[in-house]
């Protein structure tokens, strides 16, 4: 038998692979016009094209990265939920609703970008990432 909170860890995956493809399909296009030569590239950061693609484009990039920095957390608090037993019910829920401000976060990063508004779904994000692992600790630390 699966655990539940299983799930919103594999939509976070899979949402982090979809940011990965709107990333190169927005990027490379963006690179080719900006006159980069691939064959002439050696070394370099993401963080580089900064100065030389639209930021329009580089925010996919930004919002990827930043799927590789806070839900490294999320994934092993579920993990240790979902060993223990205890990924359902609450557990489950504050999860996706993790997964979910996620998502929003993702969508406002890589189209309008608004700060405050990035910034509210990246905190509320952070609070029920909190919570969840607060939860964790409870469970498996007392």
């Amino acid at each position: 038998m699966t655990s539940p909170i299983l799930a919103p860890v594999v939509a976070l995956v899979l949402w982090t692979l979809v940011m990965m493809i709107w990333l190169y399909v927005t990027r490379l296009p963006a690179m080719l016009a900006a006159g980069i030569s691939f064959k002439k590239m050696v070394g370099g950061q993401g963080s580089d094209l900064d100065k030389v693609v639209p930021a329009h484009i580089q925010w996919k990039a930004h919002n990827y990265n930043h799927l590789m920095e806070q839900p490294t957390l999320f994934y092993a608090v579920c993990l240790a939920l979902a060993i223990a037993g205890l990924g359902d019910g609450l557990n489950a829920t504050l999860a996706w609703c993790y997964v979910g401000l996620r998502v929003v976060h993702s969508l406002i990063q890589a189209t309008v970008n608004i700060v405050r508004f990035r910034f509210l779904a990246f905190i509320s994000a952070s609070l029920v990432l909190m919570v969840l692992a607060a939860r964790a600790g409870m469970s498996l630390l007392v």
